[in-house]
């Protein structure tokens, strides 16, 4: 997968699957921007991204918020030029809590990040895109945008917008030359996973029981497929919607 001097924006990119991705479109010769509503681990991201050789900057930004995704994107071509790729991974998980049960404030700020940060993000990355006719945009929703998830209510149906988002998006621009998909990610083990393993014994044991692969992914493997629907060898996929889960919602 070869995306040599291309410009790519890396939302979450502090940690997890987004620090993953980044690294990964790095190794395959892109311009990095890495944007985290953590400063501090976004500037670590990037810090690892150059000694790895790789032209990256980090910035924080909040994607709930219309201002700071603007000021985003248009830093990423002030810097270097253009946007050829965007990730849009910026992501949380809220409390645990059934429908009946979750709470307005967690609704909210669930669907404000998860769905609305995936919206402006495209907005205008797509804005960008448009003015070159070329571009892969690859939005990480979830498994749970494609089953549903008990105590999740929130998640889900924002994950389940994601998915809906990006088909809408995808069929708007293709005819443009711009690539608009998703990955679903099944568990993965990420800081936030490896914390709740350790605070709740036999939990590992649960999850991988539900796995038809039998074990969790590692934020690596989420990555390969990212990068490779950034790359121009998937110039003919379109709209995909990818499970990366280990065959979880085959069963």
């Amino acid at each position: 997968m070869n995306l040599t001097d291309k410009v790519a924006i890396v939302t979450g990119a502090g940690s997890g699957i987004g620090r993953a991705v980044a690294l990964r479109l790095g190794a395959a010769g892109a311009k990095v921007i890495a944007a985290d509503y953590n400063e501090e681990a976004a500037a670590k991201t990037c810090a690892e991204l150059k000694n790895a050789n790789v032209q990256a900057i980090s910035r924080r930004t909040d994607v709930s918020q219309t201002g700071e995704v603007q000021q985003l994107v248009a830093f990423a071509v002030r810097t270097f030029g253009r946007l050829d790729c965007a990730v849009n991974n910026a992501g949380i998980q809220g409390e645990l809590a059934s429908t009946a049960e979750c709470s307005e404030e967690n609704w909210d700020r669930i669907v404000d990040t998860n769905l609305k940060g995936v919206f402006l993000c495209m907005k205008y990355e797509l804005r960008e895109m448009l003015r070159h006719s070329s571009g892969a945009i690859v939005n990480i929703a979830s498994n749970f945008g494609l089953v549903g998830s008990p105590q999740m209510p929130a998640y889900s149906a924002s994950k389940h917008g994601v998915v809906g988002l990006t088909k809408t998006a995808a069929i708007e621009v293709a005819a443009r030359g711009i690539r608009v998909n998703a990955v679903c990610p099944g568990p993965t083990m990420t800081p936030l996973a490896e914390a709740v393993i350790k605070d709740t014994p036999g939990i590992i044991d649960a999850i991988n029981s539900r796995l038809p692969i039998g074990r969790m992914a590692s934020p690596e493997e989420i990555a390969q497929a990212v990068a490779w629907l950034c790359s121009d060898e998937a110039v003919f996929v379109v709209g995909g919607i990818f499970p990366v889960d280990g065959g979880y919602v085959a069963q």
